[in-house]
């Protein structure tokens, strides 16, 4: 029953927002007493923590699979994209600005195990790509992930853009393409044109 609510308050959290969604909301739609639900959480707070742990491993399992399989770097890129597009697509509003407005902690919390996350799929990215000739030799790695991170994260913190999730999304394949013509071989550019293509018929 555990991993059920878990599962069913991720979904909600993502599509409805993590403070619309109550533990009303919650036990109705499970089709139990909120007593049941109070019995494996001790408050709304703790439920948040657990699901939010819970997208991100799968997240995270995710990104692995995909990495597991036999794509080119940019490919492997745009893969990746598509599983946040995937997550989010029933999304009402940007699940990552409610997240750090009403839950802080618990945000910061998620932050720091997505920097990592990030950091080490990018760099491996880069390698991988560098080694299939998509990408220029002569990049510093380091700096060129603290750029795409700064740019993927920095689109969420800024009150430039809409905080409409489908917006973001659409901005964040913005991100990517400005990202990998600012590193890419010409072998890239043509990988990444052959990419754009594909998601802009879809």
């Amino acid at each position: 029953m555990r991993d059920k609510i878990i599962d069913k308050a991720g979904q909600m959290f993502l599509n409805l927002g993590f403070k619309s969604v109550t533990m009303d909301d919650m036990a109705s739609e499970l089709g139990v007493s909120k007593k049941t639900l109070y019995k494996y959480f001790s408050n709304k707070a703790s439920l948040v923590d657990a699901s939010t742990t819970a997208i991100q491993e799968t997240i995270e399992s995710n990104i692995a699979s995909i990495k597991s399989k036999e794509y080119n770097a940019i490919e492997e890129e745009f893969k990746i994209k598509a599983i946040f597009n995937e997550m989010f697509k029933n999304a009402k509003g940007s699940p990552m600005y409610q997240l750090k407005k009403y839950y802080p902690e618990i945000y910061n919390k998620l932050m720091d195990r997505e920097v990592c996350m990030f950091s080490e799929c990018n760099t491996d990215n880069l390698t991988k790509g560098i080694a299939q000739g998509l990408y220029r030799r002569d990049i510093d790695h380091k700096l060129v992930t603290n750029f795409y991170f700064t740019l993927v994260f920095g689109v969420y913190d800024s009150t430039t853009y809409s905080d409409d999730i489908q917006e973001l999304l659409k901005i964040e394949y913005h991100v990517l393409e400005y990202h990998i013509r600012a590193i890419a071989t010409e072998k890239g550019i043509q990988e990444l044109e052959k990419q754009l293509k594909i998601i802009n018929q879809n």
